[in-house]
Order: C-alpha cells, then sequence, then structure tokens
C-alpha cells in the first residue's frame, strides 16, 4: 500500500517542522535558491547541478552489500510501494534521485532473528564526469537484532534516499560513514520510521568530501520507541559538511536523544574555500506526544582561522505534558584551562591539544558497538590532528 504524502508545500505559514510538502516527482519542488531556508546555509555553486538538473551524465551506482544468510537483498524498480514506507523526498533533489534512479535496493532481516555480523553497504561513486543516484531500504522484522555499516567511498556526485524503518520491537545500530574522496559532493537524505517499543542507534560520521549533507528524519509510529542520532565529523579547508536532522515526536511516550560533535581548521593562505560545517537539529513535539522525553546537543571546536561552524537547535513544543525536553549547541576553541593542565604536568602544548580533541570525540565514538569501526574513526581523528600541525 502507498503511503499518502502530505499536501502542505514546504515554507507555507501554517507548517510545523514535520508537516513539509513530500512528493516523488522532482518537478513538484521548485529550483531553490540561497534565500530558501533549508538551503540557506549550503554553497548551491558548489552541488554540480545537483538541485537545478544540470548535473553530469547519469552513471549506475554502485551499491554492493555484504549480509548475513538470513538477511534478504532485493533489487526491486523505484516504483515498488514497499519503498516508501518511511515516507518520501522532502527536497528536489532527493526527490531527483528518487526519479532519476533506475533501480532500488532492500535490505530485509526477518522477525525474531538476531544477527551477529553486521550489514555492509558499500556505495562507490562513479568519477568526477559522472553523476549517481541511489534509492536503498532497510527494513527490519519484529524483535529482530542488527547492526548496519554503511560507507560511501570514491569519486563523484551522488544523491540519494537512504530509508530505515524499523521493526517493532526490533534493535538496531546503524553507521553512516561518509568515507569519500575529497572532491566528492553527496546529498543524502534518510526517512527513518520507528515502530513500537524499537530501538535506534544512528551515527553519521563525516570526514570526506568537498561537500556534503546528511538529513535524518525520524518519525515515530507507536509509543515505547527509543532513538539516539549521535554524529562527528571534521571539515578541513575547501571542505563543507552539514547535519540537519528532524525529530518528529507524533506519538505519547517515547525518547530521543541527539548528540553530534565536530571540529574544523581552516588555512588563511589556501586558496581552497573556507572550512566550515552546519548543524541543524529540529525536534518537533506534537499536542498528543505525552510523556515524550528528548534532548538534543551539537558541539564544535574551530581548531584555526578561516573556520566557520553554524549550529542551529530547533525546539517545537505543542504539549506541555512531557518528561523532559531541551537543547544545546556551542561553537568555541577548546578549553585553554585543560591545555594548561595538561602542560603543567609536563606534557607538550601539541600533544596535549590532540589528548583534549581525541577526548572530546571520544563521548561519540565510544559509543559505536563496531570494535573495528570505532578503532578507524578513532584513527581517522588522530590523522586529521596531523595534518593541523604539519
Amino acid at each position: 500500500m502507498t503511503e499518502t504524502v502530505n499536501p502542505v508545500r514546504n515554507a507555507t505559514p501554517h507548517n510545523n517542522k514535520g508537516d513539509v510538502f513530500q512528493s516523488f516527482d522532482v518537478s513538484d519542488f521548485p529550483v531553490p535558491g540561497g534565500r530558501d531556508e533549508v538551503w540557506r546555509f549550503i554553497p548551491l555553486r558548489r552541488l554540480r547541478g545537483l538541485h537545478d538538473g544540470t548535473f553530469a551524465p547519469v552513471a549506475e551506482v554502485q551499491v554492493r552489500v555484504d549480509a548475513p544468510e538470513a538477511v534478504e537483498v532485493e533489487q526491486v524498480a523505484p516504483s515498488d510501494d514497499r519503498l516508501r514506507v518511511a515516507g518520501g523526498p522532502v527536497d528536489r533533489v532527493a526527490a531527483q534521485a528518487w526519479s532519476a534512479a533506475e533501480t532500488a535496493t532492500i535490505i530485509s532481516v526477518p522477525a525474531d532473528v538476531v544477527l551477529e555480523e553486521p550489514i555492509t553497504i558499500t556505495i562507490t561513486g562513479a568519477g568526477l564526469d559522472a553523476t549517481t543516484f541511489a534509492t536503498i531500504l532497510v527494513e527490519t522484522g519484529r524483535h529482530s537484532e542488527a547492526t548496519v555499516l554503511v560507507r560511501y567511498e570514491g569519486s563523484g556526485t551522488h544523491a540519494d534516499n537512504l530509508n530505515w524503518h524499523i521493526g517493532e520491537g526490533s534493535h538496531v545500530n546503524a553507521v553512516v560513514d561518509t568515507q569519500w574522496e575529497r572532491d566528492a559532493v553527496h546529498l543524502g537524505q534518510q526517512s527513518i520510521k520507528v515502530n513500537r517499543d524499537s530501538r535506534l542507534h544512528h551515527t553519521v560520521a563525516a570526514f570526506g568530501g568537498e561537500v556534503v549533507r546528511i538529513t535524518p528524519r525520524v518519525t515515530f509510529t507507536e509509543p515505547g520507541a527509543d532513538v539516539e542520532l549521535d554524529g562527528v565529523y571534521f571539515a578541513d579547508a575547501g571542505q563543507y559538511i552539514e547535519n540537519r536532522m528532524l525529530v518528529d515526536h507524533s506519538v505519547p511516550n517515547c525518547r530521543s536523544n541527539v548528540l553530534y560533535k565536530g571540529a574544523l581548521q581552516g588555512d588563511r593562505g589556501s586558496e581552497l574555500p573556507e572550512a566550515r560545517t552546519c548543524w541543524v537539529g529540529d525536534v518537533l513535539i506534537r499536542a498528543n506526544a505525552k510523556g515524550t522525553d528528548t534532548y538534543e546537543t551539537n558541539r564544535n571546536l574551530v581548531l584555526t582561522d578561516g573556520a566557520r561552524a553554524d549550529a542551529v537547535p530547533n525546539l517545537e513544543i505543542e504539549t506541555g505534558e512531557i518528561s523532559g525536553a531541551g537543547h544545546a549547541a556551542t561553537v568555541g576553541r577548546f578549553d585553554d584551562d585543560q591545555l594548561f593542565y595538561l602542560q603543567s604536568r609536563g606534557i607538550p602544548e601539541r600533544e596535549a591539544t590532540r589528548l583534549i580533541i581525541r577526548g572530546f570525540f571520544n563521548e561519540v565514538l565510544n559509543q559505536i558497538p563496531v570494535e573495528s569501526v570505532r578503532d578507524e574513526l578513532i584513527a581517522r581523528v588522530a590523522g586529521e590532528l596531523e595534518l593541523s600541525n604539519n
């Protein structure tokens, strides 16, 4: 059965954050401009035409799925109604990705199955002279447990819809790693639907790419669900990284927690654009979402001049009968008191700075359940810090 999409267009005065226009047809969306609220931070001229249809020729996307035997992997037509279960595109690029993809991938974990090994999805770019699009749905059956690793690699221009349908009582750990080469452009929407008593721990790691924008949108359908949205990102000169999310509490007694941490370092002598990041966290608590418990946090470290971070937390509450709600966001340099403390105990300034920054990220990284992935990301942070000292 096809999901009904909301007929209210973006940015109309009576919208709340959750009731935005959805469509699978790219022609239903106007070409975005720099004054549009959801596009005002991103450098549109650097999107290689993803937003206005002037992109390079379309190539076949490479999607490889390595999964335990119990998992079903299907290649289906984009018209398959099952793909729409989590919702539809909410902007022109996501609709373009949906309509331009020749095939789509559905990855299904059966009910009551507990996977001992992770599912790994690898999306590879087709090179700088090509554009790729993809639609992927990950769905987990009732009372199943799974870890899903999604890796982006290579070069190119890419847009996709990576959707999640978390079944009743299912527990899912998801890690989305945008490990692109530095010349890649990637805009990805993630529609996430969570059912009764389900648990989702969703982590985004954004280190690679020239321009990367990831937009998770979480919808609660029944009480008892619990969602953790975590993220780490590190931008150097020439990089723009945006994380923009919506957590839509529309039913009672659900919990969400958002924790994103990022760092930036630029080079005033570089001809590259300044290092820049943007984090926008929208949390909506609707009138019937009594008993909601939610909090969102974003912390940013600006390590050098020539770098800029924007942090925009938004909390919209339509009922006072909740367990708790709050948000916090900071942009600044690391704590000089911590640096002084470490130096006073004989640790050189350069090493002390590294220790502080690693500790800053470890709050998020230590929660990743797959040790090999956790160690790889910790090593990647260390590599970024080496660059800052060269």
